[in-house]
């Protein structure tokens, strides 16, 4: 059987099993979408979003590319973020870094990569303005740990920096945006980035007059 196929009946067999497990799943999924969370984390296929915080398929959009990055001209990043926060109107929104992370590690070893080498900079002002917290620790391991909180943490608060998640503050929404780390050889998740809850939280240098 080729690889594809195998793939193919795999699904049959998940979906099959769903509808053993609750009937009518699926009938039910199509007619809506109203999910709680926006998560986005790395394309990293030891990361998979659903699956590690044990939600089922309708509870979680989801948002993936190298290493969890934010970026503000980033317009597929940021039409995930204004379409599930105006419309699908989530209230929570998980910006998930993993230890381990690859994209982290390249930023941090100075390789070279090609055209990756472009989004891999923005990782890399993150370790340059954290530089002194990162040469404080004990070995490389470490460093490439902590790398790895600070930038699920950067981009979490890059989150917060966006007009679409101010407006919905100023019209009194209940949105909160997490910092999350992920242990690849655990399983368990932990928060990096606190809480981030409203414009209080963030420097009024970063406010916009909507």
């Amino acid at each position: 059987m080729k690889d594809i196929d195998q793939l193919l009946e795999r699904n049959r067999e998940w979906a099959k099993q769903i509808e053993i497990d609750q009937p009518g799943f699926f009938q039910k999924l199509e007619k809506q979408q109203k999910p709680e969370y926006l998560w986005i984390g790395c394309a990293d296929s030891r990361v998979p979003a659903n699956q590690i915080v044990d939600l089922m398929p309708g509870d979680m959009f989801v948002h993936r590319n190298i290493a969890n990055q934010v970026i503000h001209s980033d317009l597929n990043c940021l039409s995930v973020i204004h379409y599930a926060v105006a419309v699908l109107k989530v209230r929570h929104i998980l910006v998930c870094g993993h230890y381990n992370c690859g994209g982290v590690q390249l930023a941090l070893n100075d390789t070279v990569t090609g055209v990756a080498d472009h989004w891999i900079r923005h990782i890399k002002d993150v370790c340059y303005d954290n530089r002194e917290i990162l040469l404080a620790q004990s070995d490389d391991q470490a460093r490439l740990d902590r790398a790895c909180e600070l930038n699920a943490e950067r981009q979490a608060r890059n989150v917060a920096l966006l007009p679409v998640v101010q407006e919905a503050w100023k019209e009194g929404r209940d949105l909160s945006i997490h910092g999350l780390i992920y242990g690849v050889a655990d399983g368990i998740l932990k928060n990096v980035g606190g809480r981030i809850d409203g414009l209080e939280d963030i420097p009024d240098t970063y406010h916009y007059d909507t």
